[in-house]
């Protein structure tokens, strides 16, 4: 695709020529998503779609720190009561908690953090009552 425009010709027809090209070569047939149908076609159109691509791609937030743990810490708890196991729940727990004790000795920035780590032992045991185990 280095090669200049020929003098004469138009730009569009240079253009679809060099596409047309590359089609028939298979240029186009090894892409990342390639016969698959746009995704978000169906969305209404938002400027920013790109952005927000990009950020969800790089696990990034608008929302400050503090506030994007406590929302992980909300979902940690709700997912750790719906694990299928034990060790699962613990697990869950056990990383967010981590991350709540490195946020407490180094407060983020934004709102306060008012959180604390889970009791573990205590949500296994909430675990245990809801499946009728003990």
């Amino acid at each position: 695709m280095t090669e200049r425009k020929p003098a004469g010709v138009s730009f569009e027809s240079w253009v679809d020529k060099q596409i047309r090209e590359a089609e028939q070569r298979g240029d186009f047939s090894a892409l990342p998503g390639f016969g698959k149908p746009l995704p978000g076609l169906g969305r209404p159109y938002d400027e920013t779609w790109w952005i927000k691509a990009k950020m969800q791609r790089e696990g990034l937030s608008l929302l400050p720190p503090s506030l994007t743990l406590r929302k992980e810490a909300e979902d940690a708890g709700q997912a750790a009561a719906a694990a299928k196991t034990e060790a699962e729940v613990r697990r869950i727990l056990s990383e967010v908690n981590e991350k709540i004790r490195k946020a407490l000795l180094m407060p983020p920035e934004g709102p306060p953090l008012n959180l604390r780590p889970f009791d573990i032992e205590a949500a296994v045991g909430e675990w245990r009552e809801r499946r009728g185990r003990v």
